[in-house]
């Protein structure tokens, strides 16, 4: 399990790196699809690595809620990590998306803040 974690890690990096590359644009040139599915993506991925590394099965939890909660039981310091600002997390990825650049900014902002928690807590280097 932990070589698909670190997999999982990997993968969510490099969608937070291809929705930050978007961010960099000016706005009228940025493709907020791209960095809306890149972090929602970046986020699903770092949770489930988090849980593989812990042993746990996170096809079990199908939105980013449950797996969040899942985190949470494992590291209560998941709380740290503010996920109000994201707005799908209730729901099946593939059934949502934002397509302005405030929200979808907004995305990456919890994307990024749960890639620091995970580097903070060394769970990823």
């Amino acid at each position: 399990m932990k070589e698909l974690a670190n997999k999982l890690f990997e993968d969510a990096a490099g969608k937070l790196n291809e929705a930050n590359e978007q961010l960099f644009r000016p706005k009228e040139d940025i493709v907020t699809y791209t960095v809306c599915k890149n972090s929602q993506y970046a986020i699903e991925n770092y949770l489930k690595g988090f849980l593989m590394r812990h042993g746990v099965d996170p096809s079990d939890y199908k939105t980013i809620d449950g797996l969040y909660k899942q985190c949470k039981k494992i590291n209560k310091d998941f709380e740290k990590v503010d996920l109000s600002e994201f707005e799908c997390k209730a729901h099946k990825l593939d059934s949502r998306y934002c397509d302005e650049v405030s929200k979808v900014s907004n995305c990456f902002d919890v994307a990024d803040s749960l890639d620091t928690f995970l580097r903070k807590e060394k769970i990823i280097e």
